[in-house]
């Protein structure tokens, strides 16, 4: 079946690019557009051109899949300077989605009309890239050097409104598209107009600091460094060039950025969301169940973004609580959150009022009886969430999923709370739940299959990406950060300051360092927990400095205080002499003897905590694979996803180089550093987690 359609309206010629779902621009597609070209070029009867694409979009750019191999013929600039050399008009007819590569078509395009819902932009940084098929020259000379500028170096897109207000867009569809657009090519040729080509445009004057000043203010860009300097360089570079050399230079640093570490850690982020996705036992004959209502039991901080991240999905929820107060404390505070939403302009006034409007109050379980999904979100304590669970068995409907907000505690000892523990698993939200989009979900022995697919179904439903994990202490991601925090706290008491470790961490590319990332959690959860469980004497003296913290009122941001001080009303952390001088203190009781201990060490010691820690996910088989580790840290954890994530940042250091350093440290530092089994052996094997990327 042709990717690329050729019909004939008359006397105007209609291309459609059918290559389903975002008609992404694969090599059939491009060698069918090229093809398209040159026979209409040759055929005198056509007055003007339509391209368009079949389905939901015009289209969502290149084929990633092609990318880290050879180029494949034809290149994506050539085909669009094909279609820009045609000696009569070519109206670009734009719906869905016209991003990247499709959207260099649309400006290769003399005309553009969009249909209303259009969206289009360049969102090639994202990946580390810049635009390679003439969007650095093109975009420009159709809006202006430094709103071009602006969307090249974010990658966000624009609406149709905006790109019509810019004259990005010539018309906005008021019928169909496609016959708008067809009628619109008509009266272009019947006008006599010309083919109006961006290459031959005249660019606008650009203020004399607008690029140095755009470098100065990218800051912690999250594609790192290399191709949001490149997008500004590429930019400037129409300012000062003929477009052809224009063109050349894009390329030059298109080929700069394809080859770069950073480039090559986002496709694999990339690719790593979409795998998440796949369970191997579960495949298309598994049904998941429908969800069309959804009770939460808690209107705290977790409740609330639970249910707004449902209701914003336009699925109704009943929140429950145990009291009037804490039940109208819970619903003001999203009603504010929606209110606030609307007047930044993120939704509408009415959108954020039917939002609210699917969300219902109640202070009794019996309201959850007919939910067909019910997700706990109570206090992190096993004797608590497995009464609620023994509630819910005599409630809850037939068929109801059952799940447990807990980031930590054994889903398996929750479900066996139940008579029908194949209904149960974990659904572990990360707060602000309504805006972080990592959603672990935990799977038990005795989970059925349809739940699972539920579960992972209804997050891409909802806006999250789904990471599938076993039943451990902290799953994959606390699991991980119970080797990461002692870490930290070791360091402080060999020497290194609180705000040195972060420094060095957040210098590396964290979006933050373990200790304000404790004050902004709070301190108090960690301590509470500490308080239940039993620790080693190893891991009680690597917190003695945080439990006396606490003990002090000291929990963080809230209470103004904790490894940091916060002044009223600001967020801002600022060292505490007196938390540094405790664990001075602390290091004399202990007999550690304080150093100067550098960035580089910082950083190994904490990356290697991670990476051995996900080694031994992947060796019991709690996580499904190396990649889904770097999802969960990228995600929720404020990993640089230029940087891969941690499995993917042991494979680019190499494993045998990670190991090596592990056992010096290890004879520095005991058994907290002897590598993983299954670390050891691939190091040994001259292997990576992530063999085939």
């Amino acid at each position: 079946m042709a990717v690329v359609e050729i019909k004939r309206s008359g006397d105007i010629a209609v291309v459609t690019m059918d290559h389903p779902p975002v008609n992404a621009l694969s090599q059939a597609v491009r060698t069918g557009l090229q093809e398209a070209a040159k026979e209409l070029g040759g055929d005198a009867a056509i007055r003007a051109v339509v391209i368009t694409g079949a389905g939901r979009c015009f289209s969502a750019g290149a084929d990633i899949t092609e990318f880290g191999g050879a180029p494949r013929q034809p290149p994506l600039y050539q085909l669009i300077h094909d279609i820009e050399a045609l000696g009569r008009p070519v109206v670009a007819a734009m719906h869905g989605t016209s991003l990247g590569g499709g959207f260099e078509i649309a400006l290769g395009c003399h005309y553009r009309i969009a249909d209303k819902g259009a969206k289009m932009g360049l969102p090639e940084v994202k990946i580390g890239l810049i635009p390679g098929a003439g969007g650095t020259q093109r975009l420009p000379r159709a809006v202006g050097v430094a709103a071009a500028l602006d969307m090249i170096v974010s990658g966000n897109p624009i609406d149709a409104a905006t790109a019509h207000k810019a004259g990005l867009v010539d018309r906005i569809a008021t019928g169909e598209l496609l016959a708008d657009a067809i009628a619109y090519a008509r009266e272009l040729a019947d006008s006599g107009a010309k083919p109006r080509r961006l290459s031959e445009r005249a660019i606008g004057e650009a203020p004399a600091d607008l690029f140095e000043k755009k470098r100065a203010s990218l800051g912690r860009h999250p594609s790192g460094k290399v191709a949001p300097n490149a997008c500004i360089d590429a930019a400037e570079a129409a300012t000062k060039l003929p477009f052809a050399e224009g063109m050349k230079r894009e390329l030059e640093l298109f080929g700069h950025c394809y080859k770069s570490p950073e480039a090559r850690a986002l496709w694999h982020v990339f690719f790593a969301e979409r795998a998440a996705a796949v369970i191997p036992d579960i495949g298309p004959e598994v049904k998941p169940r429908k969800v069309e209502s959804v009770g939460v039991i808690g209107a705290g901080t977790m409740g609330q973004g639970i249910a707004m991240s449902f209701v914003n999905a336009g699925i109704p929820v009943t929140v429950v609580e145990t009291a009037q107060e804490a039940l109208d404390r819970g619903f003001a505070k999203m009603r504010e959150t929606f209110e606030s939403a609307a007047q930044r302009g993120r939704m509408s006034e009415a959108d954020a009022k039917a939002r609210f409007a699917r969300l219902s109050p109640s202070l009794s379980l019996d309201e959850l009886k007919d939910k067909d999904l019910i997700i706990e979100a109570v206090f992190e304590s096993m004797k608590i969430k497995k009464e609620v669970f023994g509630k819910l068995d005599a409630i809850a409907k037939h068929g109801a999923v059952l799940a447990s907000n807990t980031s930590t505690l054994d889903v398996d000892e929750i479900a066996r709370s139940t008579s029908r523990p194949g209904d149960v698993l974990g659904m572990h939200f990360f707060s602000p739940a309504n805006i972080m989009r990592l959603l672990e979900v935990v799977r038990g022995a005795k989970s059925d299959k349809d739940v699972v697919a539920t579960a992972m179904g209804l997050a891409k439903r909802i806006g999250k990406v789904a990471v599938l994990s076993g039943v451990c202490d902290g799953f994959i991601g606390n699991r991980m950060l119970a080797s990461y925090g002692p870490e930290a706290q070791a360091l402080a008491l060999e020497g290194a300051a609180p705000s040195q470790i972060d420094k060095a961490i957040t210098d590396w590319g964290l979006a933050m360092g373990p200790f304000a990332m404790g004050d902004l959690a709070g301190l108090d959860v960690g301590w509470r927990i500490r308080q239940e469980r039993a620790l080693s004497n190893e891991r009680k003296m690597q917190y003695a400095v945080n439990d006396k913290i606490c003990e002090m009122g000291r929990f963080g941001q809230k209470t103004g205080r904790g490894f940091y001080i916060y002044e009223k009303g600001s967020r801002t952390p600022k060292a505490d002499p007196e938390v540094e001088a405790m664990y001075v203190e602390e290091a004399k009781r202990q007999g550690i003897t304080r150093r100067a201990i550098s960035g580089e060490e910082i950083v190994e010691r904490l990356l290697f905590q991670l990476v051995n820690s996900g080694a031994e996910l992947l060796g019991e088989g709690i996580a499904l694979r190396a990649s889904d580790i770097d999802t969960v840290y990228v995600n929720g954890y404020g990993f640089p996803a230029w940087r891969g994530g941690p499995m993917w940042s042991g494979d680019v250091i190499g494993l045998k180089t990670v190991v090596e350093k592990m056992h010096a440290y290890e004879k520095a530092h005991g058994p907290r550093f002897t590598p993983a089994p299954l670390l050891a052996k691939l190091a040994s094997e001259g292997k990576s987690f992530n063999e085939g990327k």
